[in-house]
């Protein structure tokens, strides 16, 4: 039987599957890992002795739990992103790669670079501002205050793509992760931005564009001896983490929405036609010629760990059930939950948490009750701009937040969305051997493998109060913010 290997590269860990063409899994394998934050608002990664170490780890594991007479016919690895990694001529990297919207350590070039290019016509093109999200800005920042590191680099690559060429030898970047590699890449055009771009890239070549289902190349006799890959295998493009799992989870029509809950939250909604909202990610979809609007807030289970570690370190399920047991509302205890500046809508790397009505009659279980509720008021905040753009057909929860029972119910209850739960939850790496089934055609591009096996409906009597209680968290920001930036020079 033909098998595929699907592996991703997640902020907090990497993990690989092995898959029969029905979605069955034979093998996975995990590794966990932790990123680097050299400095205040820097997020980076070794692209080699974390990611590539950690794929050739991964794969040699799936490659010996390959069934006697079977063999793997596809490769597809996806991981965090939009990245930076530059590399020399020898694909070797120049320096740590550069990771997404969590590393704002190019504020001063946003500024510049959209000074430069005007900010209505960099939405207009790029489907988007420029944020921290963006790689451009980020490109500009080592050019600037790295010249040598700049001058030796000869290829840039995100996450997945750096992979490509590790397998491969090619030099790719696949469209949807292009598409957030603003300003370079020309979203109503789905092709790059030449004139943008060569402003920013200077000498630097542009990869080869390409989709996520696309096999771009084959497993090298070099690679196959790192990963347990044959040679000659092929290789898929993959992309962007969350959008390999919202693919999995069958989130590809207009009007799907994926709300993935992990460190941070994550939402991607397929559009039916191009919609702009500068509050707002616009990328380019997983399927051809496709749209999806995005989203990302900074903190969410990061938020709840901290608060799990600062008030003593118990277990989840006894935090848990001390925040089920606090009405909705938290008596009156609202939560701000900016601890790493915020992304979506505000784009406010300053930002910082703001806890309101805090009194001596709350508890350990109305801090984490009340961490839940802000947290999905953002969510909520952030959909009613996308019901600008489509209104949600449908929306179905991905990842290991719903672990936690309060937090799913809070999010349905402070949105009115009924969630769906797939069965499968394993995660972008099961949507990356789609892709790779897919691409090698040994199923339908329409193949969906999920299934749903639950729903988490709002329940009503808590709207009311919710409502009320959204309105005051709206004020929070706006109210606190001028004070709160003032307080960053002191942290």
């Amino acid at each position: 039987m033909e098998l595929l290997v699907g592996i991703d590269m997640g902020t907090g860990s990497s993990k690989g599957v092995l898959v029969r063409p029905d979605g069955t899994v034979l093998a996975e394998h995990q590794i966990t890992h932790e990123i680097s934050l050299p400095r205040p608002g820097w997020a980076e990664v070794d692209a080699v002795g974390m990611w590539w170490g950690e794929v050739c780890r991964i794969g040699r594991v799936l490659a010996d739990a390959v069934p006697a007479g079977d063999r793997i016919a596809g490769v597809c690895v996806s991981g965090v992103g939009p990245c930076l990694v530059l590399c020399d001529e020898r694909g070797e990297p120049v320096r740590p790669a550069i990771l997404y919207g969590v590393d704002t350590r190019a504020t001063v070039e946003i500024a510049e670079l959209t000074e430069l290019f005007g900010a209505d016509a960099i939405v207009a093109r790029a489907g988007k501002s420029l944020s921290s999200q963006a790689v451009g800005p980020k490109i500009e920042w080592v050019r600037k205050n790295e010249p040598e590191v700049f001058g030796r680099a000869r290829r840039f690559y995100s996450s997945n793509s750096f992979i490509v060429a590790k397998l491969t030898g090619e030099y790719i970047q696949d469209h949807h992760t292009a598409s957030q590699s603003d300003p370079l890449y020309s979203i109503r055009d789905f092709d790059w931005n030449t004139e943008w771009a060569g402003r920013i890239l200077g000498a630097l070549p542009l990869p080869r564009l390409v989709w996520p289902s696309e096999v771009v190349g084959a497993v090298t006799e070099a690679a196959a001896a790192q990963t347990g890959f044959p040679a000659g295998t092929p290789v898929v493009a993959g992309t962007v983490d969350a959008y390999a799992e919202a693919f999995s989870v069958g989130v590809r029509h207009p009007g799907d929405l994926m709300l993935m809950y992990g460190s941070t939250m994550f939402l991607v909604q397929v559009l039916e036609n191009f919609h702009t909202n500068p509050a707002l990610w616009t990328t380019t979809g997983v399927q051809r010629g496709t749209y999806a609007l995005a989203a990302g807030t900074s903190t969410a289970g990061s938020l709840t760990q901290w608060l799990q570690k600062v008030t003593g370190g118990a277990s989840f399920e006894e935090l848990t059930a001390e925040a089920a047991a606090v009405p909705p509302g938290s008596d009156g205890l609202v939560f701000l939950p900016y601890l790493a500046g915020e992304r979506t809508p505000v784009f406010d790397p300053d930002a910082r948490g703001v806890v309101a009505g805090l009194s001596l009659r709350h508890g350990r279980g109305h801090l984490f009750r009340a961490a839940y509720e802000g947290i999905s008021f953002g969510i909520r905040q952030i959909l009613e701009m996308f019901d600008d753009a489509a209104p949600v057909v449908r929306a179905v929860g991905v990842g290991g937040g719903l672990r936690s029972p309060v937090w799913a119910q809070t999010l349905s209850d402070v949105t009115g969305l009924t969630q769906q739960v797939p069965e499968q939850a394993i995660g972008a790496s099961y949507g990356d051997a789609l892709l790779a089934a897919i691409g090698v055609g040994l199923v339908a591009p329409e193949t969906d493998w999920s299934h749903i096996t639950r729903e988490v409906p709002p329940d009503p009597a808590h709207r009311e109060r919710y409502d009320t209680l959204y309105e005051t968290w709206r004020q929070l920001y706006p109210a606190t913010r001028e004070q709160v930036h003032r307080l960053v020079e002191f942290g």
